[in-house]
Order: C-alpha cells, then structure tokens, then sequence
C-alpha cells in the first residue's frame, strides 16, 4: 500500500481548489519506452518514492504481474500537489500501458483526462502504440498532447551519434507525431479549431528531451533560461566515459532534474479542467450542449434540465445536476476487491449518495468515496466536478457507464459518448473449473474481471460447461487467465483465433415451424451496409438508447423511416428488426425470438464462430392461443432453424482477424522481413526510408502472428531472428478481412472438429439448409427447388460450394 505524505491537503484540495489551478492529465508510450520510470520523478516529487529509488522502483507498476514481467498491465492513477511560479497546483495523473494487448486500459484513462504526454523512444521514434495513442487522445478523446523525447542517453551511449544526426533524430520524431496530430486534431469550422494550436513546437517548450533512467530532462527555453546550451549534455555524458564516473551523470539530474522540466511544460500547455470541459463536451457528451452557451443568469434555467445540464457541464458547475462516467474498474491485486474510478464533469458525488446507473437502469449507493492513490482509497466526503473519483458499490458495474443523482433519473438527461476500443477480440481460450461444482462461482469470478476490462469478451457454452474467455492477443488472454486462477483453480484451453462469420448477399425468406405445428414464423437475414456497422462499432447506436434518436441515426445510415423505429435486440454488430404488421400475440414470444437471435449471432452456422454485420428480420408469424403452446423450448428451435437455413442460403463466409505490423530495420535486410511476410500470407503496404533505416507497415493474419514454427514463438521471434534483433517489431488490429476462399472449407471442417473434441455437440460436416429440414413449413419437399434456385443464383461467386452442391446435387 502506498502511504500518501500529504493526506489531509490533498483532500481539502479535492473539495475546494480552483479548477484553473488543476491539470488531469495520462502518460502514455509504446512498450519500454520507459514511461513508468519517467512516472517515478513525478511520485518522488508527490512524496510517494524516496529520491534514492527514483527511476528504478517503477512505484505505478503495483501489480506483482506487473513487477514479474517489467510492463505496465493496469493503469495506475496518483495525485500530486506541485508548486510552480508562486502557485500550488494540483495534478492527477494517470499511467498507463504501453502493450497493445492493454490498450483498452489508455482508452479509459484518456476519457477522463483533459490532456496526455505522449511519450517516445528517441532511438526507437514512433511505433505502433505511439500513433494509436495519439489517434485515440487527439481524435477521440479530444486531449491536448505533449511530448517527451526519451532515452536521449541512448543515442549518445549505444548510437554514439555526433550533434548533427541527434538533432536529425528529434526532428524526424516531433515531425511525424505532429504529422498525426494534424490528421486527427479536431476542427468545426467556424466554431473550433486545433489542428495549428496543438502543433508541437519545440522553441516553444512544448517538446521536452531527457532520459529517464539518468533522471534528467529539459526544454529549449528552460534551458536558455538557465544558461546552458544542449551540446552541455553530450559533453558530460563524454566525460562520464571518460573518468568512468557517474558523478556527471549525476550533475545532469541535479541541475535539469526531469520532474521539474516534465512538470512545467505540463503545467504550462495541458489545459485546466474549466478550459478542457468546454471544448471537449462538443465531442464526448451525447446531448445538444450549446444549450448551454450564453447563458446570463444560471437560475433562470434551473427549470430547463437540458440547458441546466449542458451549463454546468460546460462551467463544470458543483451546484449543478450530477453527471458522471464510469472509467475504470480496479481490482485490488490481494483483497480482489473492485474500486469503480471515474469522473464527475458536472455536480457533486457525496458520500451515501444513491445514485442511477443510465445503462443498467437501476440504482445504488454509495459506500466509500474518496480518490484514487495508485492501489488505495483516499476517503473523501465529497468530490465536486473537476475530479475523477473512486468508490465502492454494492455490484461491479462496467466502464463506460453513465450515472446521475436517482431524483434526476427520469429528467431525460443524455449519457456520455461510447468509449472507443481500437481492437476486437481475435484470440480465445476455453476454461473450466477443475472442480465441476465451481462453474456458478468460475462465471462470476470471469464476469468481474471482463467488467474490469471490456476489450475482453466471455460466453458460457453450454454443451461443453465452460467459458470461452476472448481478448485482444495471447498475453491478455494469459493475464486475464492468472487472474481468475488466483480465486479459482482453473483447466485452461491453448488460445485460438477468433473468426467471425457473415453474408455477402441476402438470405432466403423462410418459414419454419415448432416440433408441433402450433406456432410458425417467417424471416430473412442479409448484411448490415457499412454505414449502419460503422454506427455500431463507434457505438452511436445501441439497445438501450431511446428510440426517436436512434431511428434518426438510422434512417441517415439508409433506413425506411418505419423499419427503423422497429429495433428489437442489438448484439455485437448485428441487429434484429420486427418487420411484421399486425401479428397477435407476437409479444408473448418475443423475448424468446431475441434470446434465440442472440444464442445465434455470437455462435453461428457455419462453424459456431460469432456473426458480424447481419440483419435478421421478422417478417410474420402465426403463435399459438394457448400459453402451454408458446414456450420457450418450442419458440427456440423454430427461430434458430430460421436463422440457419436463411444464413446458409445468403452466400456465407468466415472472415478473419488482420493486423498491421509496423518495423523498423536497417536497409539491409528489407528483402528478408518482405520474404517473411509473404510466407505468412501477409503483404508489405509501405515503405518509407529513413536514413540507413527503412519503415515497413505490412499486414498479416493473425492466426499467422502468433503460429509457431520450430521453436519460434511467432513472426516477432522469427523476424528478430532473421535480423540478429536489429528490427524492431510492433503490431496492432487492424480489421476483419474475407478468409482466402481456397482457405474456407477446410478452416468450418478444423474449427468444427476442435470444438466437437472439446465437448460441444457438433458435426464435423459443414451444415446446409436442409440440416434444419424437420423445421421448414410447409415441408422440406416443398423448399427443395426454391432453396437450390435461391442458391444457384449466387453460384459464380459463392465461396462455400459444399453448400451448393448439398443442396443442388444434380448441378
């Protein structure tokens, strides 16, 4: 546990400091880039680290894991009360993971931040995380960046460059992260704009220079300011050399400490909570926020939620209404016990407060309440707008979720944007409990940890009694599984690629029936177009938002005006619409028709993989009078067969996961990382020389990124073979990509056999139509010719042919 030196000032500025006066703000960098060593300088200067241990404690890494495997896993949040020209601010900071299998963790942490150093390897420059980072706080978060060239000592030390090529090297890093901060900079024209005032400029002081393991750092005009000049650097490190002493090295830390140099530029350019929230609302709050501009007298609205709500979120008023977001679930590494952490942008959170959750609709209290320092609670009574916040509930509850004051719940006050994932799920594991008695309490151990992190996904099969746990990459997955196995014994699956199954045409309208005859229904299933996937993914639709607004977002994705308004179920990235006028008794069975549509969409025909981009829709039906006839059991097989045999007729695919790998090497062996790619059915898309160095972005599927070969542990460890570790390898996801057709049948036949070993009920044979005949009304003689004149049509492009031919044998 960490014990704050300053705990009661701490907590008295949490209440009453000036907004102008506080900075929230994240640390984030590519893997071992060395972001929590830089993170030490600034908990020694909180008082939270000895100087002694500075740079060399990594204090934000609180986890064992974490500490075992030298990476940041969870984002750690710190407070620190820092004097700078005559005034006392106070700073919370969050760190957070470098590693792209966490980079959900720096989605979270950056929606609550108003501004984020973006932090890079000076030999390295900017990989993979880097420019995903800059994306997500620039372009989706909206936070002012800037930047911190580090491991400066590297390139004297280990490059031994002259001036000239080290002033080259910064060059090169600040124009490309300026490159990407122009491309996603927000701008409305007319209103606002940052793609110029967020440029980095390094006479200005926005960039600063440094090593974190020596412990120093400095801007150019602080540096000025002092009476130095840079070349002051290289002449110590020489002399360091020299005299084989540290004691130069030690004059650096001492005289351009990097907490101060680190400390001021962010003082000085990342904006105060009352300057952030005023831009930032336009983009991260779903309601109509110039409601509240130009407002001359704030109790005249009081009456008027909506203009009420968007002032105060604007002037981030305490006496407003309460308007909060869920950022963070930290589960303590010993006691597991969950800490919700967020931030309160309107309003005040108090002590015992009972609170309304939008998304869950329901309600809770509040038990502790305070703020968050690294892996403690520091109780607060109240923690006013401006803050982020921690506090125990009586239930987990996920990132992302919005909350108000329960006296506000039916005021129709708006939530606050989806949080943007930039990865999906591509790899799986299967766990069991070791003890079969313990699958109730495995699933609830799962759950906390999948709320804790939302990139992960989690689905209990029923057939096999286990869960399969789905994430970003392996070592996610692998984090996650150590995590659950410390509450649980646990027998743990070797992790597969996640694919996913859609339709590239529209499938049969069929009619389908229960095992008695008493209740029938017809439907269809086609794709989704782009426009209404890409609502979905930025999640600017959902299940539960109301409808009216939905309909609109709809109906400009391409949607009948009526159709639109009919929205039954959204899971994943499909959707389930009642196309049907006039049916009686629909609704009796129109729960069972969702839950079957959703059993469906996350395991479907083709290989039980889950389905991405369909659109089911009911077009009629016939239920039954008589309750006894209209249950669950009855409705379940009539919709599932529904679904399967108009899937299997709209020309069905698998599609798998695709990432871009980005490399740096020297020239010299650009032909050999080509040759490797193409062996992994991957392709080069750029090149861009670098001096005696050349970038490459490829692409490649990731079932090949992780396969092993030999004693390989996948391309990164074959590419750091074939280059002698000269290269440097980075990669993230990058999308869904139709499955080679040569590839198709052979992949449903392998994942249908796997998943038949490991205790689903299933055929090895991919499934046709006629699969589910015993289901099709009037009856399967009836559907013969119609389905095989259905699927004919398709027979030049059709990527599955076993289907054809199963159903149309004589052709």
């Amino acid at each position: 546990m960490v014990k704050v030196k300053n705990v009661e000032e701490i907590q008295q500025m949490i209440k009453t400091h000036p907004l102008e006066l506080r900075r929230i703000f994240s640390i984030t960098a590519h893997i071992d880039h060395g972001k929590s060593t830089a993170c030490d300088y600034l908990m020694g200067r909180a008082g939270l680290l000895s100087h002694d241990y500075e740079g060399e404690r990594r204090l934000t890494d609180y986890d064992e894991e974490e500490q075992e495997r030298g990476i940041t896993i969870f984002t750690s949040v710190a407070l620190l009360n820092y004097e700078f020209e005559g005034e006392n601010y106070l700073l919370e900071i969050n760190d957070t993971p470098g590693h792209i299998s966490f980079t959900g963790e720096v989605s979270r942490a950056l929606r609550g931040s108003d501004g984020a150093v973006i932090l890079v390897d000076a030999l390295e420059g900017c990989m993979t995380q880097t420019i995903t980072n800059i994306h997500l706080a620039v372009g989706e978060e909206w936070c002012r960046p800037i930047l911190f060239i580090n491991k400066v000592d590297r390139l004297i030390m280990e490059l031994k460059l002259p001036p000239e090529k080290i002033i080259q090297r910064f060059q090169q890093i600040i124009q490309e992260v300026n490159t990407h901060i122009k491309q996603v900079a927000p701008e409305k024209k007319g209103v606002y704009s940052f793609k110029e005032k967020w440029i980095l400029y390094p006479d200005a002081g926005h960039v600063v220079f440094g090593s974190a393991k020596d412990g120093w750092a400095f801007t150019i005009p602080q540096i000025k300011k002092k009476g130095m000049s840079a070349k002051l650097v290289l002449d110590k490190y020489a002399e360091a050399i020299k005299t084989n002493s540290k004691e130069p090295i030690q004059w650096l830390r001492k005289n351009l400490p990097l907490d101060e140099a680190l400390l001021n530029v962010i003082i000085k350019f990342l904006p105060s909570p009352i300057e952030a929230q005023k831009y930032r609302m336009a983009k991260l709050w779903s309601g109509d926020i110039t409601k509240g501009m130009k407002i001359d007298d704030p109790e005249a609205i009081k009456d008027d939620i909506a203009k009420w709500t968007a002032h105060s979120l604007i002037n981030i008023d305490k006496n407003g209404p309460l308007l909060a977001m869920i950022t963070k679930i930290f589960i303590h590494p010993k006691t597991k016990r969950p800490t919700i952490i967020g931030r309160v942008w309107s309003g005040t959170l108090k002590q015992g407060d009972e609170i309304y959750l939008m998304n869950a609709k329901r309600s809770a209290r509040v038990r502790r309440l305070g703020v968050m320092e690294i892996d403690s609670l520091l109780p607060v009574e109240q923690v006013p707008a401006g803050n982020l916040f921690a506090m125990e509930l009586p239930d987990i509850q996920p990132a992302g979720e919005t909350f108000v004051s329960l006296d506000m719940k039916d005021e129709g006050i708006p939530g606050f944007e989806k949080i943007l994932y930039v990865s999906d799920p591509v790899v799986s594991r299967s766990i069991k409990p070791e003890d079969p008695k313990h699958l109730g309490k495995l699933g609830d151990v799962v759950r906390k940890w999948v709320l804790a992190d939302p990139t992960a996904t989690f689905r209990k099969n029923e057939e096999s009694g286990e869960y399969i746990l789905s994430g970003i990459d392996p070592l996610q997955i692998e984090i996650l599984v150590e995590r659950i196995q410390d509450e649980i014994p646990i027998k743990v699956g070797i992790p597969i690629t996640v694919y996913h199954e859609t339709l590239l045409d529209k499938g049969i309208e069929i009619n389908t029936k229960c095992s008695e005859g008493h209740n029938k229904l017809k439907m269809y299933i086609e794709p989704l177009n782009k426009d209404t996937l890409k609502l979905i993914r930025e999640g600017k639709i959902s299940e539960y938002q109301d409808e009216k607004e939905r309909a609109a977002l709809l109906r400009d994705a391409g949607w009948d005006k009526k159709e639109a308004r009919r929205i039954w179920a959204i899971e994943g990235q499909n959707l389930l619409v009642n196309g049907s006028m006039g049916v009686q008794r629909l609704d009796r069975i129109k729960g069972y028709i969702i839950a079957t549509f959703r059993d469906f969409v996350f395991s479907s025909a083709l290989a039980k993989e889950p389905a991405m981009g369909l659109k089911a829709v009911v077009t009629d039906a016939t239920v039954h009078e008589d309750p006894t006839h209209t249950r669950s059991a009855q409705i379940f097989v009539m919709t599932f067969s529904a679904l399967n045999i108009s899937f299997l007729t709209a020309n069905p695919a698998l599609y798998e996961p695709i990432l871009r790998v980005d490399l740096k090497t020297p020239n010299e062996y650009m032909g050999t990382i080509m040759t490797i790619l193409t062996q992994h059915r991957g392709k080069v898309v750029d090149t861009v020389q670098i001096g005696e160095n050349v970038e490459i972005q490829g692409e490649i599927p990731a079932s090949e990124a992780v396969k092993t070969v030999g004693s390989m542990g996948g391309i990164a460890d074959e590419i750091r073979s074939a280059t002698q570790g000269k290269a440097i390898f980075g990669y993230q996801f990058e999308k869904f990509q139709l499955l080679p057709k040569n590839f198709q049948e052979e992949m449903i036949s392998n994942i249908r056999k796997r998943k038949k070993e490991s205790g689903q009920e299933l055929s090895p044979e991919i499934p046709n139509p006629f699969t589910f005949k015993n289901r099709m009304y009037p009856d399967p003689g009836y559907w013969r010719k119609s389905l095989c004149e259905y699927i004919s049509q398709y027979k030049t492009k059709i990527v599955i042919q076993k289907i054809l031919e199963d159903v149309c044998p004589q052709r």
